[in-house]
């Protein structure tokens, strides 16, 4: 079997068991975080050599797509079926999912380990059960994180029976491998700041918003029409994935509409402006794995 077709078949089996029912039995036999590892292309990572400012604009409409009746989801990267091996990562940022989820339906009990994963509701109600003896509902302008770290099994389903929910479910390769795994949740009511950028992620429990195990910050941005905005990058080493959830926007130079993804990184600040009222997501990650 060439790389390629090892690298399409193991996507697709990695991806299987969010997708079928799973009972809360013994661990798979590769750990999550070894059968994402197992697709990263060696062609996906910057070059040390690399000094100047580099970019990667993703549109909306070149994403990856299924719809499972129950399930209507949108890939950045590589997932289940959708396989672009220029499309595996961005830096340790390994999945950006764009779902919806019909009334009442909703992922069975399944397991990870070894990965962070974040999930930010963008409308409605998730309700999320797991083997630690979480039972939560997360809500639009929540956001929730799951360290798996050494073996968790859970579920998520759409809370209401009379409409969709709608999130993003993100997965960031973590810096420590079997730690004890978490669970935690927060309301970012509290946080917002109209016309700025406002952190919901980081890697210190002490800082503002929820933390995983990775040098990671992840910013939300909620700017009028003709905002000048700006973001500076807390380590030299990362780079920004920016997903734009809807309006307009000129950012680094790219023009940018609704659930367009543009990466930048080998640069210290990113500098752009709201053509309309928009909502933006940075993800500043680690380059290397």
């Amino acid at each position: 079997m060439n790389r390629k077709d090892f690298l399409k078949n193991s996507l697709i089996a990695g991806a299987a068991s969010l997708l079928a029912p799973a009972m809360l039995t013994d661990k798979p036999q590769q750990s999550t975080y070894d059968k994402l590892m197992d697709q990263v292309g060696f062609n996906h990572l910057p070059s040390n050599e690399t000094k100047t400012m580099n970019s990667i604009f993703h549109p909306a409409n070149s994403r990856g797509h299924a719809n499972h009746g129950w399930l209507n989801s949108h890939h950045s990267f590589s997932f289940a079926n959708y396989y672009n091996p220029e499309r595996m990562h961005f830096g340790v940022l390994r999945v950006l999912n764009d779902d919806i989820v019909e009334a009442g339906k909703g992922f069975n009990t399944h397991p990870h380990d070894n990965m962070e994963i974040i999930s930010i509701p963008l409308y409605g109600d998730l309700e999320h059960r797991d083997s630690m003896g979480n039972v939560a509902i997360i809500r639009e302008g929540d956001v929730q994180v799951m360290s798996a770290g050494t073996g968790i099994y859970h579920s998520e389903f759409n809370k209401n029976a009379d409409k969709a929910v709608k999130f993003l479910q993100i997965w960031v390769f973590p810096n420590k491998k079997n730690v004890t795994p978490r669970y935690d949740q927060i309301s970012l009511a509290n946080l917002h700041r109209n016309n700025e950028f406002y952190q919901i992620l980081s890697p210190n429990a002490n800082d503002q918003g929820v933390w995983i195990h990775q040098n990671a910050w992840f910013q939300l941005g909620q700017f009028d029409a003709n905002q000048t905005m700006s973001y500076e990058l807390r380590s030299p080493d990362n780079g920004v994935y920016t997903f734009l959830l809807d309006g307009n926007i000129e950012w680094n130079n790219q023009s940018m509409n609704s659930r367009d993804g543009l990466g930048v990184w080998n640069t210290p600040q990113i500098e752009g402006k709201s053509l309309t009222k928009s909502t933006i997501l940075l993800m500043e990650v680690p380059m290397k794995l």
